[in-house]
């Protein structure tokens, strides 16, 4: 854990944020050796942050001391270069346990998940994130998707909760999203509430989220190909059109409908793009499965395609 607060280390990032996927071996077990060496590859290339046991980590398939063991490994292997965040979820005793095993192994801050299947009303989800943010020091990153979409009002309380820093959106609702920043905007003038782009492949709707200001975002490519993710981040940072255009037509589109193929392949696709790119991380736990052979070939085209284009790119700029 580093001494500077989450939020401040959030504000002005120069990458992509990291959301590496948790290794397995032979036997099952977590793999430490091989998941430190997806976060050190991570880290050297320019990684922001990296958010651990979170969806991409199967943060659903981890036991109590795992999720300890692997946050405690990324901790570790980061050594303070970029803040370490955890995912926290389930009900809201679980969601406290995991955030107190998450404080103990050194991170910085915590993803909150939604609470686990109950669709709860609004005055229900603020008293589950309170609770949350409340039972350790760290700071609080809550996560709108799926069972937890939260009305502009409530994110206005959110805000003004003691602990809680931002919100990630994976709900994709770019109306809804505007009227939420709008409304922190009027509702706590001042206030420095982060919001990030939580989509499952966020670059794709990069420019309409930075049209609302929400300039973070979390890169599902990074853990496999953070060559082509930073390139991605830095050409949207530049207003670089022509590589943007072309990274979304030829590599980013391709992914995202490759992704639409298969249930869980959020998860699945990224794991077995890590694969490829020679790091054995192991196949995803059950209920998820891994993507059949085919798809694991149009993978492997896909980011053949991405970095065909970069090097096309980068000649084009050396002329």
């Amino acid at each position: 854990m580093t001494s500077a607060p989450l939020a401040a280390r959030l504000t002005d990032v120069a990458g992509p944020l990291f959301f590496p996927v948790t290794a397995y071996g032979p036997d099952g077990a977590v793999d430490l050796d091989a998941f430190r060496a997806h976060v050190r590859k991570g880290v050297d290339a320019g990684a922001a942050a990296v958010f651990a046991c979170c969806g991409t980590g199967e943060f659903h398939a981890l036991a109590p001391e795992e999720f300890r063991l692997v946050v405690r490994a990324a901790v570790e292997e980061t050594a303070g270069q970029v803040p370490v965040v955890a995912g926290a979820g389930y009900g809201t005793a679980l969601a406290i346990q995991y955030a107190k095993l998450a404080e103990d192994a050194g991170a910085d801050g915590l993803l909150a998940m939604p609470p686990y299947l109950v669709v709860a009303g609004q005055e229900g989800l603020l008293a589950h994130y309170a609770a949350l943010a409340a039972a350790t020091s760290l700071e609080t990153v809550v996560y709108q998707r799926d069972n937890a979409v939260f009305t502009p009002e409530t994110v206005v309380a959110l805000a003004g909760t003691p602990g809680i820093i931002g919100l990630k959106d994976g709900y994709g609702d770019l109306d809804l999203m505007q009227r939420i920043v709008s409304a922190v905007r009027t509702g706590r003038p001042g206030e420095d509430f982060l919001y990030f782009n939580g989509l499952p492949t966020a670059e794709l709707t990069g420019l309409a989220y930075r049209g609302i200001g929400v300039t973070l975002y979390s890169s599902a490519v990074f853990a496999f190909t953070p060559d082509i993710a930073l390139a991605f981040y830095r050409a949207l940072d530049s207003g670089d059109d022509d590589l943007v255009n072309a990274l979304l037509d030829h590599f980013y589109r391709p992914l995202v409908e490759l992704r639409a193929k298969g249930r869980g392949y959020a998860v699945s696709l990224v794991k077995a793009a890590v694969r490829l790119e020679g790091l054995d991380v192991g196949p995803v736990r059950t209920p998820l499965t891994e993507p059949p052979a085919e798809h694991i070939e149009e993978l492997a085209a896909i980011i053949a395609d991405g970095r065909t284009l970069l090097e096309k790119h980068r000649a084009g700029e050396a002329k």
